[in-house]
């Protein structure tokens, strides 16, 4: 392996995931070229940049990125997605297709004989 980037010394300070910092920069380290191939045994001389080498530098800019809230489905609206721990509405207006689920203590329970 070449000089370990994985070091927290060489981290930048603008990773939010250093996991996948840390990983992604092991595999980019383990993919380095040699006369225009790659020197891991599992490319088996590969042209450089390998796939495995591309992967990483896609790791090492995702590490770098802020994480985003998934995208909301086609056709579901702001309004749709009231509770933000949930994603559930909380407008019983919205009827069953909202899939609100009952309060806690309107549950029914059963016992265990």
């Amino acid at each position: 392996m070449s000089e370990a980037s994985t070091d927290r010394a060489d981290r930048p300070a603008e990773v939010t995931d250093p996991l996948l910092w840390g990983l992604a920069a092991a595999v980019a380290d383990a993919h380095q070229p040699d006369d225009g191939v790659c020197v891991s045994p599992s490319c088996v001389g590969a042209a450089w940049p390998c796939a495995a080498w591309n992967s990483a530098q896609e790791g090492l800019r995702a590490a770098r990125a802020p994480q985003s809230a998934p995208a909301a489905p086609a056709g579901v609206t702001d309004e749709r997605r009231d509770d933000p721990a949930t994603g559930w509405s909380t407008d019983p207006a919205a009827g069953a297709e909202a899939a609100v689920p009952a309060p806690r203590d309107q549950l029914a329970v059963t016992s265990a004989a």
